[in-house]
């Protein structure tokens, strides 16, 4: 088995502004991979288990750790578009509750060997994601390679603890902002 499965990323909150400059900088220098629509729950449960719907797939997938932190292991299992109402469901019947409901529009780039991400999320804003999957031993050696290229770009990391009260928030008034 293969030892890739630990996401590592870099992001940071952008302005409408910014995002439409790095949309037009990494169409012209980096190779367009898809842009995606997707609704994504997450649930009350002690990792952070999650479902989403997007253009291509249905998947459940589950990160390991806290939610913001700079890697982390990460299991995903797909499915049919179509099946994600079923997928809903049985969660709900195992007494899940959803505690936060994401919609967001996702432009996704291939950077030299970086995923790039480009999302606005409603309610939520704009945000910038430079992300790798590697492996366990490689993660804080990638993670500083990303914050590098994030630097090339000058923009300032937004830190964790910013990405929390704005989660918090959304989570305690998602209901009324969508």
């Amino acid at each position: 088995m293969k030892d890739f499965n630990t996401e590592v990323e870099v992001r940071s909150f952008i302005t409408k502004e910014d995002f439409e400059r790095f949309f037009v900088f990494f169409k012209e220098n980096a190779k367009f991979l898809k842009e995606d629509y997707q609704e994504t729950f997450y649930f009350n449960t002690k990792e952070d288990l999650r479902i989403q719907k997007n253009n291509f797939f249905s998947k459940i997938w589950m990160k390991k750790g806290k939610i913001h932190d700079k890697h982390r292991e990460e299991i995903e299992i797909k499915f049919d578009r179509n099946d994600f109402d079923k997928i809903e469901r049985l969660f709900l019947s195992l007494g899940l509750e959803i505690e936060i409901k994401w919609f967001r529009n996702r432009h996704e780039f291939l950077w030299n060997d970086i995923t790039v991400c480009l999302d606005f999320t409603k309610g939520y804003g704009y945000i910038i994601e430079l992300e790798k999957i590697t492996n366990e031993k490689e993660k804080e050696k990638e993670y500083k390679k990303l914050l590098e290229k994030l630097n090339s770009l000058d923009i300032k990391i937004t830190s964790q603890e910013e990405f929390n009260e704005r989660f918090l928030d959304y989570k305690e008034n998602w209901e009324k902002i969508i």
